[in-house]
């Protein structure tokens, strides 16, 4: 049935683009973490200017050089703080990229999953439907071997199991279907001559012969 094998061709895909989220879960939650810290050092750096401007708005400090100081840490801080704003955005922005690939291999693991169930749902389907034509057929071949003659049958089911399970072959166009083999003239019309009741064999693979309307005799 063909939707065995797409099923192992879509359960392989499956797998590659089920590691590929994997991947990309673990990125997400490492790029989480990363903009907490940086979140946490830009409040931390704020805090510390908002601390010192408060101290100067407030004139707790009176002396000139403690003054010039604290502006140029005030410089020093604002810079800091631009820097790690560029480091907080550039975090968020492959955080997004991040989580938005994330999503879309989600829904195309629910695509797969989708496909699966429907592979799934027809292969069940036909295997049902196979087993009951198997079921049908068993039943009619014990029907008609229960006409057959004793001697026949065990010869039947002796070349089965020496034979790969097939005991028998359709003689098609003067060619045995078992072996291949191709019967010459005198052979079919010797089998031509004999009776219908008569077991004919084919003298390479030895199977019975079971004659047809379109075995060349």
């Amino acid at each position: 049935m063909p939707e065995i094998a797409q099923l192992e061709d879509n359960e392989t895909r499956r797998k590659q683009l089920d590691d590929r989220a994997r991947d990309l879960r673990v990125a997400v939650d490492d790029l989480t973490a990363e903009q907490r810290k940086a979140d946490a050092d830009v409040e931390q750096v704020k805090t510390r200017r908002e601390r010192d401007r408060s101290r100067m708005e407030q004139g707790l400090i009176t002396n000139p050089k403690d003054l010039e100081r604290m502006g140029h840490e005030l410089e020093s801080l604002e810079r800091r703080i631009n820097s790690l704003e560029d480091t907080e955005l550039e975090v968020m922005e492959r955080l997004e990229e991040t989580q938005t690939e994330l999503e879309k291999v989600t829904s195309e693991l629910a695509g797969f999953d989708e496909r699966t169930l429907t592979l799934t749902t027809a292969r069940d389907q036909k295997s049902g439907g196979i087993r009951d034509e198997v079921t049908t057929l068993e039943r009619e071949r014990a029907a008609a071997a229960a006409d057959l003659p004793e001697d026949l049958t065990a010869l039947y089911q002796r070349l089965r199991e020496q034979k790969n399970g097939v005991g028998a072959a359709a003689l098609i166009r003067g060619e045995c279907g078992g072996c291949r083999l191709s019967m010459n003239a005198a052979d079919l019309r010797a089998m031509a001559a004999a009776p219908s009741d008569e077991v004919i064999r084919c003298e390479e693979c030895q199977r019975i012969l079971v004659r047809t309307a379109d075995s060349g005799l």
